[in-house]
């Protein structure tokens, strides 16, 4: 009879091999239960900041619009005694006097543009501006446009010129925001161009119409066209220093494209001026139902 050739293993090694597995599966758990402890810390530190960034925003919003709005009356009451003086309701002006009233007059119109930045941007990022979508003519735009800029052309050596409208000839979108953003883009292409031209144009391309706001001014670097669209930023510049402001404006131009589903652009290079852009679809594209053209 053959004996059997099988080897039966040790139970004894058996029993050590399996508490040495239960032990490095129990210290893997042990590892296992830590580490997710620490994620659970984590996601709850991420929210604690959250928390008191939405918190920090809310209040710098409340504070910007409380203020804004506090503003609003004083300067008004400046403006109007200015105009009252200018129109010489209460007598003559000398002509040194008639010179510092309007230096008050032009300050005042800038405090007056400064304060509806900070409300609008205020209003921006607390998510309280609606858009109001309506079908209107572009030949309008820049009609109202023309008119808008034309007591404030005081340079003979530069000239704002609006072309005619490249593609379709209406747009269904916010007017008002729209008109902002070109207001901003030509407002500062004169403050920033002393001789040329400013010239404002619009063309269709695809479903989306392209404005475009360009200028033969002072131009900006590189390096800074990213930087040029957040809040307050301004450049480091002579004539920067000379025309004061907040720096809201082109950040406000973006947050505004943004909300009739579009975007900014810019192409510039320092000393051979700029081209701001802004590109929104022809029908804005949250409007729910839209009427027909």
């Amino acid at each position: 009879m053959t004996q059997a050739s099988s080897t039966v293993e040790d139970p004894a090694a058996l029993r050590a091999a399996l508490t040495q597995a239960q032990q490095q599966l129990h210290a893997l758990q042990m590892e296992l239960d830590e580490t997710n402890r620490g994620v659970l810390a984590l996601y709850a530190e991420l929210d604690t900041q959250a928390q008191h960034l939405r918190q920090a925003t809310e209040l710098k919003s409340r504070f910007l619009a409380y203020m804004s709005h506090e503003f609003r009356t004083p300067i008004a009451s400046i403006r109007s005694l200015t105009r009252l003086l200018l129109d010489r309701v209460d007598g003559p002006l000398t002509g040194e006097q008639e010179k510092q009233i309007q230096f008050i007059r032009t300050t005042s119109e800038e405090f007056t543009d400064m304060v509806n930045d900070l409300l609008d941007l205020a209003k921006v990022e607390a998510g309280r501006i609606d858009v109001s979508p309506a079908w209107f003519e572009l030949v309008d735009l820049f009609a109202a446009l023309r008119g808008m800029f034309k007591p404030v052309l005081v340079n003979p050596e530069v000239q704002l010129i609006f072309e005619e409208p490249v593609g379709t000839s209406q747009l269904f979108t916010d007017n008002a925001k729209l008109s902002q953003i070109l207001r901003n883009y030509i407002s500062n292409a004169l403050k920033f161009t002393a001789h040329g031209e400013v010239r404002v144009s619009a063309v269709q391309q695809g479903d989306s119409m392209v404005f475009s706001v360009s200028d033969t001014g002072i131009g900006i670097a590189e390096e800074f066209h990213q930087a040029i669209f957040q809040d307050f930023i301004q450049l480091d510049s002579p004539i920067q220093k000379r025309l004061r402001g907040t720096g809201l404006g082109l950040s406000l131009s973006k947050r505004l494209a943004e909300l009739l589903g579009g975007h900014v652009g810019l192409v510039s290079e320092a000393g051979k001026g700029s081209v701001f852009s802004v590109t929104v679809p022809l029908r804005v594209r949250d409007a729910g139902s839209e009427p027909s053209a």
